[in-house]
């Protein structure tokens, strides 16, 4: 174990250069000793799962107060399936689908984590996305353990009644191995897959179990509204990374180390990746003041330095399948002229919001910007976050601001379990007391203003309570970095690891 820890921790450049660094390494169970600053030459980046046990391992050398067989219990996945079933093809084909299923840790129930459709999907990218989602859960304090799942196909490659039996036979799979239910796990869409996916998975789990299990309806979050689902889930997780740039940018000691003003008018920002959370990204930011000067997609990119809508660009891209020649850009670049080269444009902000590791040790040295929000799981590998932070970027990790999703999902499960729309026990009483209080202070107010008095609305509800969970723990995240002289990255594992570890003191480990 400790040879393990030993070999996995890099040095870290404590809270991107803005606080004074922290030289320490876990070399015995709980002692410490100086490291190198320096950046390694070594230019092999470890894989996805072994990025997040480095930090992890990285964060655990700075809570000597963990003991190290704790560490090794959480490093593992409890369970995990591996199973293959037959597809019969609309042409009559029978194809062989592989698909995965990994519970991380159930110190906490039920599991949460998305289920993907790709055709890179594998043991070891399930295995860490579910130990990312415990982190962040516990990070965010809901009341989940991680999970996460995928089915190995290349979507675009069925048919609708093609993914509709792929999806069907998956969910009875995982309901015959009890991986999901929604008390013991509970799926989410990710890459690949969208609402209608979900629905799908809900309708084959309430007809096994419906009958017998009142709350079947909350096996899966990212439903439909007509099948349970909530209002806000779609913006959500880009309004969980507008609210996190906002705490940054608000946040005055940071924003002057970093030679920016505070807020987030007028700040140029770039995102990677224009699916639903870059989208939803770019148009919270937008309306906060922010500028659009750049998009990078895989196949083609535009920039303007002076803004662009992203409402604009997303019909457009929808439309034409590539950004390529989009005329609200002064440069657009298609596959052939490497679209990648926007992000080295200059710029306050840049969002990653695409795949894993698309920030590496081969571009890092190239950005111009100064804040990195994490949008997607794991975009900026461990080498590339040693090159950033001696230029002193400030990375939001993923694991504090791409908790969107999870946080609504949080809502919507809350919503299955209660049986009702949030707020409507509550709305109508909220808008007659309101008016009466209108009634009282009328002289003072424009009949037009008598809409503002209204009750909230469940998309109200939704936005406030995401606003609330994303600002206490960025709140919580800036203050231990600063006083702990440490990353955002840091601070945030160690706050999950201190809150997992509690856990098993509280309740034992072992039954």
């Amino acid at each position: 174990m400790l040879n393990t820890i030993q070999k996995y921790f890099l040095k870290r450049n404590n809270f991107n250069k803005c606080f004074p660094t922290t030289k320490i390494i876990r070399l015995k169970a709980n002692k410490f000793s100086t490291v190198s600053t320096e950046i390694q030459t070594d230019q092999t980046e470890p894989s996805f799962l072994k990025m997040l046990h480095q930090y992890f391992f990285n964060a655990c050398a700075l809570n000597p107060e963990i003991p190290d067989h704790y560490i090794q219990i959480v490093k593992y996945c409890k369970s995990i399936v591996n199973f293959n079933f037959p597809l019969v093809r609309d042409d009559g084909r029978v194809e062989s689908i592989s698909a995965f299923r990994a519970h991380h840790s159930t110190h906490i129930l039920p599991v949460k984590g998305g289920t993907r459709f790709s055709s890179t999907i594998s043991v070891d990218e399930t295995q860490a996305l579910a130990f990312l989602m415990t982190i962040k859960c516990s990070v965010h304090n809901l009341p989940y353990g991680g999970a996460f799942g995928g089915v190995q196909i290349d979507p675009l490659k069925y048919s609708d009644k093609e993914l509709f039996r792929i999806t069907r036979r998956y969910t009875l799979e995982l309901a015959k191995k009890n991986f999901i239910g929604p008390g013991i796990d509970v799926n989410a869409p990710d890459m690949g897959t969208n609402q209608w996916i979900m629905d799908c998975m809900k309708s084959t789990y309430f007809n096994l179990y419906g009958e017998r299990d009142i709350n079947a309806i909350g096996c899966v979050t990212g439903k439909s509204l007509n099948q349970g689902g909530i209002d806000g889930r779609a913006e959500g997780p880009g309004l969980g990374v507008c609210i996190g740039l906002r705490e940054i940018c608000n946040n005055e000691p940071l924003c002057k180390k970093l030679g920016i003003t505070t807020g987030l008018k007028d700040k140029k920002f770039i995102i990677q990746g224009l699916g639903n959370v870059g989208y939803w990204c770019a148009v919270f930011l937008c309306e906060s003041g922010a500028i659009l000067v750049g998009v990078v997609e895989s196949n083609s990119s535009v920039y303007n330095e002076h803004g662009m809508n992203p409402t604009d660009i997303k019909e457009y891209k929808t439309k034409n399948k590539t950004l390529s020649g989009f005329t609200g850009a002064t440069e657009s670049f298609d596959a052939d002229s490497n679209p990648a080269e926007v992000l080295e444009r200059s710029c306050d902000i840049i969002v990653p919001s695409a795949l894993e590791k698309t920030i590496n040790s081969s571009n890092a040295s190239k950005l111009k910007c100064k804040i990195i929000a994490e949008a997607a799981n794991g975009p900026v590998t461990v080498r590339a976050e040693q090159i950033l932070e001696q230029k002193g970027v400030i990375i939001i990790p993923d694991i504090v601001i791409n908790a969107g999703g999870v946080t609504v999902s949080y809502f919507e499960w809350l919503k299955n379990l209660e049986h009702k729309q949030l707020g409507l026990l509550i709305r109508r009483f909220e808008h007659k007391s309101k008016h009466e209080l209108y009634d009282l202070l009328s002289v003072c107010y424009d009949k037009d203003d008598v809409d503002k008095l209204k009750g909230p609305s469940e998309k109200d509800l939704v936005y406030s309570g995401l606003d609330e969970i994303m600002s206490n723990t960025m709140t919580e995240v800036i203050k231990q970095a600063h006083e702990k002289h440490i990353s955002l990255r840091m601070a945030a594992y160690g706050i999950a690891i201190q809150r997992y570890y509690a856990s098993f003191i509280l309740t034992g480990i072992t039954i």
